[in-house]
C-alpha cells in the first residue's frame, strides 16, 4: 500500500501525485489538515528519519515562528509544533511497502528507484 501524506495545495505534492498516476501506481492521499496526524504516526517517522529531516525549515510557517522558538527547537518541541502545524512537515511523505522507512520530498529519480 502506498500512502502519500501532505497538503493538497502544495506544488511538490502535485508533482508526486502526477508522477505516481502517470506510472499507474495506486496510492492513497492523506491530507494532514483534513485527515489529521497522530503523535504515534509522527513518532514512527521521527524514529525512521529523525525530526531534523522531517521539519521543513524553508516554509512560511517556520519562518513566522519567533527566533527564540526556532533557536530552542529539539525533538520534544518539534513534535508539538508538527502536530499543531502539520504544514511544517517536509512533504510529501511517502509510505510504501517497498520502503523500510518513509521517503521525504519528491524526486523523480528517487521515485523511479523505488518503483522499478
Amino acid at each position: 500500500m502506498n500512502i502519500l501524506y501532505g497538503i493538497p495545495n502544495c506544488d511538490t505534492i502535485r508533482k508526486a501525485k502526477k508522477w505516481l498516476t502517470a506510472h499507474d501506481i495506486a496510492f492513497q492521499f492523506h491530507d494532514f489538515r483534513k485527515d489529521g496526524l497522530t503523535q504515534g504516526q509522527l513518532q514512527q517517522w521521527i524514529d525512521q528519519v529523525g525530526w531534523e529531516l522531517l521539519l521543513n525549515r524553508r516554509g512560511t510557517t517556520w519562518r513566522q515562528l519567533p527566533q527564540a522558538q526556532r533557536d530552542a527547537i529539539n525533538e520534544a518541541s518539534a513534535i508539538i509544533l508538527l502536530l499543531e502545524h502539520p504544514a511544517m512537515i517536509k512533504r510529501p511523505v511517502l509510505q510504501s511497502d517497498r520502503l523500510k522507512q518513509v521517503e521525504l520530498g519528491f524526486s523523480e529519480s528517487r521515485y523511479q528507484d523505488i518503483y522499478n
